[in-house]
């Protein structure tokens, strides 16, 4: 854990070098790599602009068929399977921070998230800069009542069994006018796991986007955690997600089809129990507003 967050450390505070050009230069930045600060399941390398506030609901429905699906549940329309609302605020262009409530799918449940974005490198198009780098930090705490079962995750002995943090770096590229790119090294720690496994979960996750109109983009994404116990003999699965992208005005609307349950990477990451193949997969959506202050 140490050597990851050391890593993350060294490529914030050493922009300069990565930046090295004649501060005489104009500066021309890429913009709108994405359209929106979240792809499918992940974070993209997006920031909100200065004094911006955005409002976000965001809904995972049930499976849309396998034995949970199908007719039954309205093709998983009359399931919830996570729920998230939330605000955001851009500090600055490059720094932001958001709070939310998630009602959570797997491990633990009615949770505040509290996250922090910060863009500490940004594409350039007169030859500068050739990618894009943003630090997402997550803290997750559960508000749910505790278990009378001892050996739950949700027995809470302590209150920090309650927390579960994510970092990671995201490194994106705009090519041309409608395709962009990015991946990203994170890690999860949780402060309360299930007997065998570690607490420190490392992740790697990857992302396109192509815009076929001027309203409309297809968005996909896969996040893969590295861990001997969360495999697909174990019916693990990593999340992948595709989707529509819809841009009306101040809206950002998305429609999307994922195997993953949660909405946040301390859920959806580590404990990913649906499968594609299955039929284990349901529709979501985002709803943002922007305000600007």
């Amino acid at each position: 854990m140490k050597n990851i967050f050391f890593f993350f450390l060294v490529l914030l505070f050493n922009v300069n070098f990565l930046q090295g050009q004649d501060e005489s230069e104009k500066k021309e930045y890429v913009y709108q790599t994405w359209k929106y600060y979240k792809i499918v399941n992940m974070h993209s390398t997006e920031t909100l602009p200065k004094r911006t506030l955005d409002v976000r609901i965001g809904h995972k429905f049930g499976d849309l068929a396998g034995t949970a699906g199908g007719w039954q549940t309205f093709y998983g329309l009359e399931s919830a399977a996570d729920i998230m609302m939330g605000v955001a605020y851009g500090i600055t262009d490059d720094i932001g921070v958001g709070i939310s409530r998630v009602k959570g799918a797997r491990g633990l449940f009615q949770n505040m998230v509290g996250t922090v974005k910060y863009r500490f490198l940004q594409q350039q198009t007169n030859g500068g800069i050739p990618l894009t780098m943003t630090f997402v930090g997550i803290a997750n705490m559960s508000t749910q009542k505790k278990v009378e079962n001892s050996t739950s995750i949700q027995a809470f002995d302590k209150f920090a069994h309650r927390m579960a943090y994510s970092a990671q770096i995201i490194i994106a590229r705009k090519f041309g006018e409608r395709f962009s790119f990015q991946i990203s090294p994170g890690y999860i720690h949780r402060n309360i796991v299930e007997p065998l496994e570690r607490n420190g979960l490392p992740y790697l996750a990857a992302a396109s986007r192509l815009q076929i109109s001027k309203i409309f983009g297809i968005i996909v994404d896969a996040t893969y955690p590295f861990s001997s116990i969360r495999t697909r003999a174990n019916n693990y699965y990593p999340s992948v997600g595709v989707g529509l992208e819809i841009e009306t005005g101040g809206h950002v609307f998305q429609v999307n089809f994922t195997n993953s349950r949660g909405i946040t990477e301390t859920d959806y990451i580590p404990y990913n129990q649906s499968s594609w193949a299955k039929g284990q997969f349901r529709l979501g959506f985002t709803i943002s507003r922007v305000f600007n202050l």
